[in-house]
């Protein structure tokens, strides 16, 4: 069973995103938790198939922003830059940014348990959001919104890393 038509607030949910979605289903099975899949049964679709997909497209739309923009960098640096925009911690508050956590469909035990506010549950929900926009609009459409979403939060100049451990460092970036 397909995720079910998104509400009225996930239509203006889309117009934050500045997407206008062909395929709303794909926004509202991006916003549909499992555990809240699993209260409805057998093959009630949940987003984290396309927290997967999205996984993947925002890593190549963050490292291709980053090639471009230090053509210079060595693969290191651009890793470790990466990686400081690329984690759980920054994507859940680009979900609370966005206003993701008031739209996402979740099972009374999860909601109980103050899933809402989980910060993996929100960067997973984030990720099915990109996974969507690009099955919906292509690369383009996904690059697009993730170049907006991340507006204001690329460095000016790859940071050099800061450790202390010469032989750890070495290691890290073998």
């Amino acid at each position: 069973m397909p995720a079910s038509p998104p509400s009225e607030a996930a239509l203006a949910l889309a117009r934050t995103l500045a997407h206008d979605f062909r395929d709303t289903g794909l926004l509202a099975t991006a916003l549909t938790h499992s555990s809240y899949a699993n209260e409805r049964g057998e093959g009630t679709v949940h987003n984290e198939r396309l927290e997967f997909l999205g996984d993947a497209v925002l890593e190549l739309c963050v490292s291709e922003e980053l090639f471009s923009l230090f053509p210079e960098a060595p693969e290191g640096e651009l890793t470790l830059l990466r990686s400081q925009l690329v984690n759980e911690a920054s994507l859940a508050a680009m979900a609370l940014h966005l206003e993701l956590a008031g739209h996402v469909r979740l099972g009374r035990g999860e909601e109980n348990q103050g899933g809402r506010s989980r910060p993996s549950l929100l960067s997973d929900v984030f990720e099915a959001v990109v996974g969507a926009i690009f099955l919906d609009g292509g690369y383009a459409a996904a690059r697009a919104f993730v170049s907006r979403t991340f507006d204001g939060q690329w460095p000016e100049r790859p940071a050099a890393p800061k450790i202390k451990d010469f032989k750890r460092f070495k290691c890290v970036f073998k």
